[in-house]
């Protein structure tokens, strides 16, 4: 931009003019000095300015043309109600753009336009107030305010601009929590289950978020220690909950008295009041028809082993809750006894043994008593019986191992070749003691000694050397074994020696008669492998000349092939498509084509067979009937509905379903069929007989319908 400077003075050129004057139309905020250069006259020879440059600066002074602007607006704020009158909330920022050095121009002064009386703003910082006490958000949680900022320190003339604050009242815990009522009354059933809900009760508070949360508890009633009463974590009601079974024929009504309160007190407005309030709550018990119940849920009962068929064991016992104390029947779930060891009697209780019992076998038998009302078959009750059995000593030891011995025929005399222990199947309670000798035909042989180690082993010790192979390769020994119980039992092991070659370690080389084939070069697997080898190339050999001997012979003993010989009569369930054994196939064929065939037979079935199934056919398996009848059985014995006396029992059951699946597909062929088969007559004299069957000859149905 150019500034033409006329009437001024001439000023030397060393003189640096400052010029202040005010430019219409200059934006002093984009340019505030400018630089002005006078036009020299030169000289005419050599162009060169006749005097030097001079230098005018330019300085613009500035006007309020700028309003404040509040660059972070609009606010939003927050703060705690019943806040004292001066409690900070926020603070509002406004900018002017013009020259803070000149004037009063970008001087900013706030008020407040909307919000009064309950906010007030700082003038000179613009720190927004509280103006009133005791403000509730109960009552009214929010508020728009709108500031001005002004500059010319507020006098008239100034450019001002606004902005919005919303503020907001958090909560604080100034309102003590309620019951909606002074007294509740509620129903619940006596078959309700340990730690149900029985009843929901209502708590108000104006607070909100941790200032609304609740803590109740039971002060006093005749149900402290049956109830139990807990805050609902989303609802903050009260929920009273069972802690002990209910029963109405003990006790039918309850009362209790609750309090309230809240969890997160504030101190400053315990002046306020008392923040907890207490209600009654009375709780009605309702009668239902409930199940026997046994005298003890858990009975444990001992019986020996050796206790006959019949024996009693012990005696279970329930009674009916009610108040119409109805008799009790008993039994037990089969479920629990499959091999029925026992029995009960459906009216005393009393239970005996029904088998003899072995307790190597089940020690423990864990079986389920069912109680139920003669009056109400479907009320049920159920009890659990442990009955232990006990041991006696019914078992004889025997040896712990089957014991391989090897002699080596370098063996000295008096040499250990075995130690030997036994085992009982019993378990008395002392523990177990055995005694080991030799029987009485074995103690006067003069191989062999046996020395009792007096701790449930025994030593074989040799009693003489020069053992040899060729002369007895095998020694048996018998060893009487005998146990500490009362009365006591033995049995008679017989212990096998083997003479062996041994190497100078004592490790056996070959034993008995290995060593013979040894000589020969060949051992006893190897023998083994070479028979099973031979025998099987002869069983390949049998399936080759088989499969060859089927190819050769045709199947229908006739010049021409019968191709109608596979379209068969399906009147009857045989054993599948792919059984030819079992049944004659000749009943199965078409009578009409049987006859067509002129009596000519066929190889692959036997005709004329008298019975349909054959006798070389194995039983079949009856194990899914077996398993079905014996399912029946079990569902009747633990039925309470069943009736005690012995019943006609109907099993409509006809097994799985035939392997070979329908058959029904073969209907479809057909000369009924809309398919044209007198192409078949094109294809030259191999197909002759299929089209014959299947053309427009008019032989009939190929099938029975």
């Amino acid at each position: 931009m150019r500034y033409c400077v006329t009437g001024l003075p001439t000023i030397p050129h060393d003189v640096k003019v400052e010029l202040c004057f005010y430019c219409l139309g200059v934006v002093i905020e984009t340019v505030l000095f400018y630089n002005i250069t006078s036009s020299l006259p030169l000289y005419r020879e050599n162009n060169l300015p006749v005097e030097p440059e001079s230098e005018f600066v330019i300085k613009v002074q500035d006007i309020n043309d700028n309003e404040p602007k509040f660059l972070d607006g609009p606010y939003s704020a927050r703060v705690p109600e019943m806040s004292p009158v001066g409690t900070s909330v926020v603070t509002v920022v406004a900018t002017d753009a013009d020259d803070p050095t000149y004037g009063n121009s970008a001087r900013v002064i706030y008020s407040i336009l909307e919000g009064q009386p309950y906010f007030s703003v700082e003038p000179k910082t613009g720190v927004v107030k509280t103006a009133l006490p005791n403000m509730d958000r109960e009552a009214r949680d929010q508020y728009l305010l709108v500031i001005q900022a002004k500059d010319m320190v507020g006098q008239m003339g100034g450019l001002s601009g606004t902005t919005s604050v919303m503020v907001t009242l958090t909560d604080v815990n100034d309102n003590p929590p309620h019951f909606s009522r002074k007294s509740y009354q509620f129903s619940m059933s006596e078959s309700l289950p340990v730690a149900s809900v029985v009843a929901k009760i209502k708590t108000l508070d104006s607070d909100v978020g941790p200032n609304a949360e609740m803590e109740y508890r039971i002060v006093d009633g005749d149900g402290l220690g049956l109830f139990r009463i807990t805050p609902d974590r989303d609802t903050q009601e009260g929920l009273v909950t069972l802690q002990k079974g209910l029963d109405f024929e003990t006790k039918s009504s309850y009362t209790l008295r609750v309090e309230v309160s809240n969890r997160n007190i504030d101190l400053r407005f315990l002046s306020l009041g008392p923040f907890s309030d207490t209600a009654t709550v009375r709780l009605i018990v309702e009668n239902v028809d409930e199940p026997p119940v046994f005298s003890l849920p858990l009975s444990k009962m001992l019986i020996s082993e050796a206790a006959k068929v019949g024996t009693t064991i012990g005696t279970v016992s329930a009674h009916d809750p009610d108040s119409t104390n109805s008799p009790i029947r008993y039994s037990i779930d089969r479920n629990t006894d499959l091999e029925r060891f026992f029995n009960i009697d459906a009216t005393t209780g009393v239970i005996s043994t029904a088998k003899p019992l072995d307790r190597e076998v089940n020690a423990i038998h864990n079986i389920t008593i069912f109680a139920m009302e003669s009056l109400d078959p479907l009320q049920v009750g159920k009890g659990i019986i442990l009955i232990t059995v006990t041991d006696i000593n019914d078992n004889a030891p025997v040896f712990a191992i089957d014991y391989e011995t090897y002699l080596c025929e370098s063996a000295r005399p008096g040499q250990v070749i075995e130690t030997i222990s036994a085992i009982d199947r019993d378990e008395p309670q002392s523990g177990h003691r055995f005694f080991f000798s030799l029987t009485a035909e074995a103690a006067g042989n003069l191989n062999f000694t046996l020395r009792d180690n007096k701790d449930n082993t025994a030593s074989v010790l040799t009693m003489r050397g020069g053992f040899q192979r060729h002369d007895q390769t095998m020694y048996r020994l018998p060893v009487f074994i005998m146990d500490g119980g009362s009365p006591a039992l033995s049995s008679t092991n017989t212990l096998s020696i083997r003479v062996c070659d041994c190497d100078p370690d004592g490790a056996p080389q070959s034993c008995g008669s290995e060593a013979s084939m040894l000589s020969a070069g060949l051992s006893t697997g190897a023998l083994i492998a070479i028979l099973a080898c031979i025998l099987t190339l002869l069983v390949l050999v049998l399936l080759i000349v088989t499969m060859r001997r089927r190819k050769k012979e045709p199947l229908i003993l006739d010049e021409e092939r019968d191709v109608r010989e596979n379209i068969v009569r399906y009147d009857d369930e045989g054993g599948g498509e792919e059984d030819t054994e079992a049944f004659d196939m000749v009943t199965l064929r078409n009578l009409k084509v049987v006859r067509e065939s002129g009596g000519k037979t066929r190889r692959d079935v036997t005709p004329e067979v008298p019975t349909l199934f054959l006798s070389s056919r194995p039983p079949p398996d009856n194990g899914i009937f077996r398993d079905f009848i014996w399912d029946r059985l079990k569902e009747t014995d633990v039925d309470p509905s069943a009736p005690p006396y012995d019943s006609l029992q109907t099993y409509a059951f006809e097994g799985s379903g035939s392997a070979a699946e329908s058959l029904s597909s073969m209907d479809s062929l057909s000369t009924d069929s809309e398919q044209n088969y007198d192409y078949l007559s094109d294809w030259g004299p191999r197909f002759k007989k299929l089209a014959d069957l299947y053309g427009h000859s008019g032989d009939g149905n190929l099938f029975a319908s």
